[in-house]
């Protein structure tokens, strides 16, 4: 590859992820929408709980840190807790199936007006859409990360949030955008008189 088609692939790149940003902006009402969700269960002192693959884990962990510890401002930890723990994980999977591996947990621990955040960036991860229906079966808040056309996932949603966006590398940066608007607007929310 030449020095010229490198430059080329950046920019070219870097072109499509502003363009993706620029058309999320069409999103604002829903990750407001969302966002006064996610405050108000945790308001009632219920818990969030997040899940995804590959990349979409590594979201799902992003988030619940930024809301146990801090996003923005110094404020009490809200309980939030993702679905990737490694020996749990090994475990279902080796003795059960991979697919289930998350609805386990659900059904373990989630409760009635809890969150379940169920990321996904084609919207039909099987565990994903297994966990998304065990969350539905306890009357908890769906609220899912997809791109594309929302998959399967749109159907068990609550909430949806779609990247408008077909390639998975876009997806995940806008994904991780919309975490970022989310924990920034349940602080606000949640308490807004903390620096």
């Amino acid at each position: 590859m030449t020095e010229a088609e490198t430059l080329e692939l950046v920019r070219g790149a870097l072109d499509e992820s502003a363009r993706v940003k620029l058309a999320m902006r069409d999103m604002a009402p829903g990750v407001a929408r969302a966002a006064a969700r996610v405050a108000e269960a945790f308001r009632a002192g219920n818990r969030l709980y997040a899940c995804g693959n590959g990349g979409s884990a590594c979201d799902a962990m992003h988030l619940v840190e930024e809301l146990v510890a801090r996003y923005k401002r110094d404020r009490p930890g809200l309980p939030a807790h993702h679905l990737l723990d490694a020996p749990t994980l090994t475990c279902w999977s080796n003795d059960h199936e991979f697919d289930t591996a998350f609805s386990r947990q659900v059904e373990a621990m989630g409760r009635a007006g809890d969150v379940l955040v169920a990321i996904s960036t084609s919207g039909n991860s099987p565990n994903v859409l297994r966990a998304a229906r065990a969350a539905r079966q306890r009357g908890m808040l769906v609220l899912g990360l997809s791109g594309q056309h929302g998959g399967a996932l749109r159907e068990l949603c609550d909430e949806l949030l779609t990247v408008p966006a077909q390639a998975t590398e876009r997806i995940q940066e806008g994904h991780i955008t919309l975490i970022h608007l989310l924990c920034e607007l349940v602080e606000l929310t949640l308490f807004p008189e903390s620096a």
